[in-house]
């Protein structure tokens, strides 16, 4: 890789990290997701800066080529994280149903109460 790749790749990495702070800082964002989105960032500026790390680590797994192992490593993060929303949103939709019948016993408690009070007047 050239080192005008690393200086771009640094770059992103640290764009990417400031981003994830103003988001967190806006309350746009909740701070676990913060916390792994900060943490890869982090992990991307060294990863960028200095490449043989990645080289090393493909030749101690047995990957031929450090792009590839690159990439392995970003799709199962991608997986982990769909995984991980998919479980959350199952989750919410599960508590949004609840609440919503809640709602609806606490509506129709409320006009049988209204009723019932209106009838016993005289």
């Amino acid at each position: 890789m050239s080192s005008r790749t690393h200086i771009v790749a640094i770059v992103g990495a640290i764009i990417s990290l400031l981003i994830v702070f103003r988001l967190l800082r806006l309350q746009q964002l909740r701070s676990k997701y913060a916390l792994l989105w900060s943490i890869i960032a982090v992990l991307l500026v060294p990863l960028a800066s200095f490449p043989s790390i990645l080289e090393w680590t493909s030749d101690r797994l047995g990957i031929e080529v450090p792009s590839n192992a690159l990439l392995f490593a970003a799709c199962g993060l991608l997986f982990a994280i769909s995984v991980h929303f998919s479980w959350e949103l199952s989750r919410l939709e599960m508590r949004t149903r609840i609440l919503a019948e809640e709602i609806a016993l606490l509506r129709a408690q409320s006009a049988s109460d209204s009723n019932s009070s209106t009838n016993n007047q005289p």
